[in-house]
């Protein structure tokens, strides 16, 4: 699946990608607490969003150990090439956005490894937050969208890993 990005800030962008994995899972977490409110009614609800979809990755994921959990977060982040990666790969941008909404709402639940209490943002991390806090609202939801589209391994363009086997 191919994804398109909006170039509503290209700098917000790169400054992400730039950041660790780690403090790139803690900055989705953090936008989903400030402004999660916010991502609520366009998530879940976008005509291109595939709930169904959505919600059978995120099973999957909430089945796994805390552990897993973890480390598929990791891997999204890192494109490593998995199962899970290319079913998340092949989703819509929408739909890719709506599973990390998912995601947190079992963070919430604890269904999903929390994050810990004491955690905090490093510098620049905590400075794409501010960035994004202030674009508005459409753009936000547009440029989260664009973040997590990027993630996981698109299984039409990925060469074969004689390693995993996919």
């Amino acid at each position: 699946m191919a994804t398109t990005t909006s170039n509503i800030s290209p700098e917000l962008a790169s400054a992400f990608t730039a950041l660790s994995t780690d403090q790139q899972l803690g900055l989705l977490w953090f936008i989903y607490k400030e402004i999660g409110k916010s991502i609520t009614p366009a998530a879940p609800g976008a005509s291109t969003a595939a709930p169904a979809i959505a919600e059978g990755l995120f099973k999957q994921v909430a089945e796994m150990s805390h552990d897993e959990q973890l480390q598929v977060q990791r891997d999204l982040v890192e494109h490593k090439n998995n199962l899970v990666s290319r079913e998340y790969g092949a989703l819509s941008d929408t739909t890719k956005l709506l599973f990390w909404y998912l995601l947190a709402q079992g963070m919430d639940r604890t269904e999903i490894i929390p994050m810990p209490d004491n955690y905090t943002l490093e510098a620049q991390a905590a400075q794409c937050l501010q960035q994004l806090q202030q674009l508005e609202h459409a753009e936000q939801i547009t440029m989260l969208r664009d973040l997590v589209a990027g993630m996981g391994v698109d299984p039409s363009s990925s060469p074969h890993d004689p390693a995993t086997g996919l």
